[in-house]
């Protein structure tokens, strides 16, 4: 990876250029000024997706899932605090597959949830089923920046 990292701004869409020994000072958008992380994940839109996972030279885990599966509710938390733990070094996402089923489709999803690491827009990893918070860490250390 170069010095710098290709990021998408998830409240306005801009593309931003950050210097990875600046990602824990609260990089903030050219565009909007807003925050580039939050510490939450990011909902996924067949919109934003090209912007935040596609040209994202930052490693992004999405999280499929849906409202009325049980085990994607138990996951929710989980991936949320793995979120405020481990953004910057790596970006947090949402699918709703109900929502965006053509997305889900088109990234072959058969169960929920169903976690996918990308880099550079690129399926690196892939995990179904609910993880324990260690077990989620664990799994997503190989893929922090």
């Amino acid at each position: 990876m170069s010095e710098s990292l290709t990021l998408g701004c998830p409240h306005c869409g801009a593309i931003n250029r950050v210097s990875q020994a600046r990602l824990n000072d609260g990089p903030k958008c050219g565009r909007c000024k807003k925050a580039l992380f939050t510490g939450e994940p990011v909902a996924l839109t067949a919109d934003n997706i090209r912007v935040l996972v596609e040209r994202s030279e930052l490693p992004v885990v999405v999280d499929f899932w849906a409202g009325w599966c049980g085990p994607c509710k138990m996951m929710a938390p989980i991936f949320a605090e793995a979120a405020r733990e481990l953004e910057p070094r790596i970006r947090f996402a949402k699918l709703d597959t109900e929502a965006e089923q053509a997305l889900a489709g088109r990234f072959g999803i058969r169960s929920i949830p169903t976690l996918i690491v990308f880099r550079n827009g690129r399926e690196v990893a892939r995990q179904p089923g609910v993880l324990q918070g260690s077990q989620l860490r664990q799994w997503l250390r190989p893929h922090l920046a």
